[in-house]
């Protein structure tokens, strides 16, 4: 417990927000031992890199990312739980994937890998990249904050730059412009009005918006709002949502979709508690690597929050856990 602990309160504290992982990349490569492994960097090509710590040919890779969203919070310790920034996303998936691959060594496993990638939060931009340079591999499992649940399916993702323009005037006299934030208004009215279809497995649709954007002065109606829409879709929704966007947007709205991610089933095995989850990972941005399983301690609840936490009891878990999980894959593997 205590390496555990001082392990992970070491890389909580440095700052890898996204954008600025690359220092925990460099400071993991230098500083943590992985014994028996051969590590291949991997450019990503804005300024960020991957880790790739292999064992043999990898079969089986152990993948979680090393950016946080910010701002970024300094670690507190206290009575075996970590608090700060990155403490379940994904600082403490690195740890639990470290000392389950460390483990595996020393019990002479073989063909096995650990892929630690960057810019999962904003696009998963090192995923992509691993996707084309890691071969042979069969299973990816991907460490994100599961409550130490294996992972059934997940919903997707739908990002939208969104755009109102409107006609600038001083706002004394609003009939001479064309006010941008009531057109914003009214989309959403009409969006909040919209009923989208109930997935039997993953549930409702939900969406939020984020960077809301209105450069005008308080005392001028704005010719221009921005902002992002992010959906989590279902199976039930994913295809619809351009259309239904579309349908309640007016001739001085833009709406230009930036990201997608479709719903995904994950790879199972019985025996494990299981649930489904409305969050996105690097699962679906690394297809040449097999099939995948989602699993991980901490909880997404906390996670991008606050009050971000793990308890190190759950890491304990997740280790010995994903070490029967890679056995149980490696026997299949073997009989293939």
């Amino acid at each position: 417990m205590k390496i555990i602990t001082a392990e992970l309160e070491q890389i909580m504290k440095i700052d890898s927000t996204s954008g600025k992982e690359v220092e925990l990349a460099r400071h993991i490569a230098e500083n943590f031992r992985a014994p028996g492994a051969d590590l291949e960097i991997q450019d990503v090509g804005d300024g960020s890199i991957n880790l790739f710590y292999k064992w043999g040919s990898p079969e089986i890779v152990f993948c979680t990312h090393l950016d946080t969203v910010p701002p970024y919070i300094p670690p507190r310790i206290e009575k075996g739980r970590v608090s700060g920034r990155g403490a379940c996303d994904a600082k403490g998936q690195i740890i639990t994937a470290l000392n389950v691959c460390r483990d595996l060594y020393n019990e002479g496993a073989d063909n096995f890998g650990l892929l630690l990638v960057s810019g999962e939060e904003t696009g998963s931009t090192g995923a992509r990249v691993a996707n084309n340079l890691v071969k042979g591999c069969k299973y990816v499992i991907i460490g994100e904050p599961t409550e130490n649940k294996l992972i059934k399916a997940g919903k997707g993702i739908q990002l939208y730059d969104v755009q109102f323009r409107g006609q600038s005037c001083h706002s004394g006299y609003p009939h001479l412009g064309d006010d941008a934030t009531d057109r914003m208004r009214l989309f959403l009215n009409r969006l909040a009005d919209m009923e989208f279809p109930v997935d039997p497995v993953t549930g409702p649709t939900t969406y939020n918006i984020g960077l809301l954007s209105s450069a005008n002065a308080y005392n001028v109606l704005p010719d221009l709002v921005t902002m992002k829409l992010y959906f989590r879709t279902t199976n039930a929704s994913f295809h619809l949502i351009g259309d239904l966007l579309k349908s309640i947007s007016d001739d001085k709205t833009t709406l230009s979709k930036i990201r997608e991610d479709k719903p995904f089933d994950y790879y199972y095995l019985e025996g494990f508690e299981s649930d489904t989850v409305s969050f996105g990972c690097d699962g679906p941005a690394l297809p040449d690597l097999g099939k995948c399983l989602l699993y991980g301690p901490g909880s997404i609840r906390s996670a991008h929050t606050e009050n971000e936490y793990i308890e190190i009891q759950d890491i304990e878990k997740a280790i010995i856990d994903l070490t029967t999980i890679f056995k149980t894959l490696k026997k299949g593997t073997e009989t293939e």
